[in-house]
């Protein structure tokens, strides 16, 4: 495959990250209209070679050369919600639980380690 091909691969992949990915499809009862808003983030490359050994490595080899390789990545997080009402609109983020409970627990384990040196440092003035 060469680096043409894949480049026309990439921006057909590429199509997926639009903005219709970002906002989905509004959602309305009793005349409140939700407008889902996400995170998107696209990235993609490749490669490709040709060539050769060099002269020391053709005397224990037989030529090699040639390679091509590509890859793409698409993510998609939720950001949160606008809420549409009586014509007032107002942003309700999304909250990312997992991401506070990984902040909490690496506050604690700070927060353990400050004591546990405090400690140390009290015990050996006692002595």
């Amino acid at each position: 495959m060469d680096g043409a091909t894949l480049l026309d691969k990439a921006r057909a992949a590429t199509d997926g990250a639009m903005v219709s990915r970002v906002f989905g499809e509004p959602v309305e009862r009793d005349g409140i209209v939700l407008l889902p808003v996400a995170r998107v983030s696209a990235g993609g490359g490749g490669g490709a070679g040709s060539g050769g050994t060099t002269e020391s490595e053709a005397v224990s080899a037989p030529a090699q050369g040639e390679g091509s390789g590509g890859g793409y990545g698409l993510t998609a997080k939720p950001a949160g919600v606008f809420i549409i009402k009586n014509g007032d609109v107002c942003w309700k983020p999304a909250v990312d639980v997992n991401k506070i409970v990984l902040g909490g627990q690496a506050v604690a384990i700070v927060a353990l380690l400050v004591v546990r040196s405090v400690l140390r440092r009290h015990m050996k003035r006692r002595r």
